[in-house]
């Protein structure tokens, strides 16, 4: 059976978090709000978690995985970053915005897209999510939680625990958090594209 913490959405327990975090680092998989929809998160190299998120979402190899980051400086280690990319990326961060981008040799060859050598990254900006972050010290290997056959992404708490409960290692509720999924923009070519039209205005990279 998954945890359940109730978390507060402005002044996160640090108990909690310490708690939710402990379990991320052992290997666990978790359900937590970001600034658009609930999201499915692990650590960083954890295969099995990788493994597990695939067969929650019935997701195939193309599937871009996000790398949730606390700030721009994390996110620059680990997708490469040219200085044109950068203004576009720094002024929509943080935010409701996906990013693919090429990355670094930090990101385990499993994660990356299989021909393009690409990983999606993001800034949140969502109190809790950036709580776990900064406890965690580095990225949330994420998908957004949008289970097979449904249209939009779950945002309960209690609804989530209810339907996952086997599934994942803990349900981290912080109130609706929304149910847009991201926007997210390939930054990998020489044009800005925009593959997913979500919470964050596409606008600016049209």
């Amino acid at each position: 059976m998954a945890r359940y913490y109730d978390v507060h959405p402005d002044n996160p327990q640090p108990r909690a978090v310490s708690q939710i975090v402990g379990l991320i680092r052992d290997g666990g998989l978790i359900a937590y709000p970001t600034d658009s929809c609930y999201a499915l998160g692990c650590r960083l190299g954890n295969q099995e978690g990788l493994d597990r998120i695939r067969e929650i979402r019935r997701l195939d190899e193309r599937h871009h995985f996000t790398l949730v980051c606390r700030d721009f400086a994390q996110l620059g280690q680990f997708v490469k970053v040219s200085n044109s990319v950068f203004r576009l990326v720094k002024a929509a961060t943080p935010g409701s915005y996906t990013f693919i981008l090429p990355a670094t040799r930090e990101v385990p060859r499993r994660m990356l897209h299989p021909r393009k050598r690409t990983v999606g990254v993001r800034v949140p900006d969502h109190v809790v999510t950036q709580a776990l972050l900064a406890e965690l010290g580095e990225p949330l290997v994420s998908s957004t939680l949008i289970l097979p056959g449904d249209e939009e992404p779950m945002t309960q708490g209690w609804e989530i625990k209810e339907r996952l409960d086997h599934l994942v290692d803990a349900v981290v509720d912080a109130g609706d958090c929304g149910k847009e999924p991201t926007t997210v923009v390939d930054l990998s070519q020489d044009e800005p594209e925009v593959l997913r039209r979500g919470a964050g205005d596409p606008s600016r990279f049209e």
